[in-house]
């Protein structure tokens, strides 16, 4: 008897408990990081959910509005360039900054179905229906089949609705909400079908804008159509309260019945750089923004179901088109303060409402930079110099700037499929096509 098992033993004891030590280790490691992937998704669930959830924590429920706005041809290079003007020229500091700086939270990536760079029909066909189409296109998509917008989702769910817009409201952006035309260049038609006389009947509640000339008959003076057709009589028989003056726009007040229908210019509201010197002729973007959500607030007032209304700042794009700084930066203030007027609103309505603003494309080629002092390009001190030298559309990212009230917002880029409304309000159908 050596006594050698005993020694064994006593070898094997701490062994044995470095390997159970080991075990247990490693059972409180997995159960550690299984807790940390539960409360990590916990965690996920409860932030994607917060958009849909009030300041309060709950779900919002009962009446609400929807505002979405478009700076139509705007894009980074116009609001540096308006901004630094801005900053010259009223003696502010360089980090003044504008209204929608202060509200931008990312950016949206835009193109068509048959171009990288979309035009104005394709991108409000994009935002209203939720589907890229061909540029041209009026709310159908690449086959021609008409897209369910979501102004009329909101009509058909009780909603009462509105667009504002200082361009012709048969023009390209306003046209994609409420009609159905394969080009933008059918006006005519889509004036038709904006009081009323497509296959769904009037999906508009209040419109304000220009383009009278598309509603009268070309036998008319001011007419533009091709047609006889007296679309500003049929509309009065049909029950739309018509304005057409500045007066009848100061005039119309909060109990006016709808439909409204304001048609303040024969073409296009002129650039607010001259619009500012006919103000007894032309209302303002502004101004517009204002009545409209005021008259559809009253229009709503024993409804259960709130408004949606589109407010576009429709001549950014046309100044970015013909090269004119001076109308662009003017369009551009303009729209920013339509965007303050908004917000106002909101924070004054007892209804829940939300506002999202953002653009097409950009337009011209803008671009702001610093350049030599020579006679064709006088230097500008203190001042950004800019100038383009093309007309046509581009695609940088575009601004997004949505206002929720009570929802915590996170820096984004998105598509500009995505942005128009909420789901239970974005119909991504297809309607039945009135030509086949």
């Amino acid at each position: 008897m050596s006594g050698e098992p005993s020694q064994r033993r006593q070898e094997q004891t701490p062994s044995r408990w470095a390997k159970w030590r080991e075990v247990g280790l490693f059972l409180w490691a997995l159960m550690a990081t299984a807790a940390i992937i539960i409360l990590a998704v916990f965690y996920q669930h409860q932030t994607s959910g917060s958009s849909d959830k009030t300041a309060d924590g709950k779900q919002p429920t009962g009446k609400r509005n929807l505002v979405f706005m478009v700076s139509d041809g705007m894009g980074p290079t116009s609001l540096s360039l308006t901004r630094s003007w801005r900053q010259y020229v009223e003696g502010l500091p360089y980090d003044d900054a504008l209204v929608l700086d202060r509200h931008l939270i990312g950016q949206s990536r835009t193109r068509s179905s048959s171009s990288l760079v979309t035009d104005s029909a394709a991108g409000a066909t994009a935002f209203s229906c939720g589907m890229k189409s061909y540029n041209g296109a009026i709310s159908v998509l690449p086959d021609f089949s008409p897209c369910g917008s979501v102004m009329e989702a909101a009509k058909m769910a009780g909603y009462t609705t509105g667009l504002v817009v200082t361009t012709r409201i048969t023009d390209a952006t306003p046209a994609c909400f409420a009609s159905h035309v394969r080009r933008r260049e059918m006006e005519d038609q889509i004036a038709d079908q904006l009081i009323g006389n497509g296959p769904l009947g009037r999906q508009v509640d209040l419109i304000f804008g220009g383009g009278r000339c598309h509603f009268l008959p070309n036998t008319t003076e001011g007419g533009c159509r091709v047609d006889d057709s007296d679309l500003i009589k049929q509309a009065e028989h049909d029950g739309w309260n018509y304005l057409s003056t500045r007066e009848d726009f100061d005039n119309v007040g909060t109990s006016v019945k709808m439909p409204v229908l304001g048609l303040f210019a024969s073409y296009d509201i002129p650039y607010e750089i001259d619009r500012r010197h006919v103000d007894d002729v032309y209302p303002s973007l502004e101004e517009m923004a204002v009545t409209a959500l005021k008259t559809l607030k009253a229009a709503t007032k024993d409804s259960d179901k709130g408004f949606f209304v589109m407010i576009e700042g429709s001549r950014i794009d046309h100044a970015g088109h013909a090269n004119d700084p001076a109308a662009q930066v003017h369009e551009v203030l303009s729209y920013d303060r339509t965007i303050q007027a908004v917000l106002d609103f909101l924070d004054e309505d007892e209804t829940e409402g939300i506002m999202v603003s953002t653009s097409d494309h950009e337009t011209g080629g803008l671009a702001t930079a610093r350049r030599k002092n020579t006679p064709e390009f006088p230097s500008l001190r203190k001042c950004t110099n800019t100038y383009s030298r093309t007309g046509s559309y581009t695609i940088p990212p575009l601004p997004l700037v949505p206002r929720c009230l009570g929802q915590r917002l996170q820096l984004c880029r998105i598509h500009d499929t995505t942005i128009p409304a909420p789901p239970r309000l974005s119909p991504r159908r297809r309607l039945p096509n009135p030509h086949s």
